[in-house]
């Protein structure tokens, strides 16, 4: 049911997403699609790489390049004091990623309801709960790689696209 994306590491990223975001949530992602966890995985699945896809875009485009270089290196650069589900709440590294990845929720969340024929109203509040999980991972992700990661390559690192480990 696992469905490749664009290639292991991105299946990875959202494998890390998916195990951050527990069982519980996607029950209530599942309850807000009507669907079951299968359902709910493929919707993370979809959702997580067009938020992938979305970041990348925001890296490349010239307006936006700074903010999120900017925010990649808060991410890597700083030692967050809390570990898993406590920095949910944008504390600790999750300002200025926080921000660019609310930024880019509505137009992800948008681009799986046309895919997915899914209310863009109902795609939105899944993302909505999603956008804190990817913080996390990302955040992690960081943690995990402090040393090895150049501003150019960071946020390649982050998403999976330039890991080698």
């Amino acid at each position: 049911m696992k469905s490749s994306v664009s290639g292991m590491s991105e299946s990875s990223f959202q494998d890390e997403v998916l195990t951050e975001l527990g069982d519980d949530r996607l029950q209530e992602i599942a309850g807000l699609l009507g669907t079951d966890a299968g359902g709910a995985q493929e919707l993370v699945g979809s959702s997580v790489a067009e938020l992938s896809g979305e970041l990348r875009q925001a890296a490349a485009e010239p307006a936006s390049a700074d903010e999120v270089r900017a925010a990649v290196d808060e991410v890597t650069s700083t030692e967050p004091p809390l570990q898993g589900v406590a920095t949910l709440g944008g504390l600790a590294a999750g300002g200025l990623m926080a921000g660019v990845l609310g930024k880019l929720a509505r137009p992800a969340a948008n681009a799986v309801a046309k895919r997915t024929g899914i209310p863009p109203a109902t795609v939105n509040r899944a993302v909505d709960i999603l956008v804190p999980v990817v913080l996390a991972v990302l955040t992690k992700r960081a943690a995990t790689k402090k040393g090895g990661g150049t501003p150019a390559g960071g946020l390649g690192d982050l998403l999976g696209g330039g890991a080698k480990k």
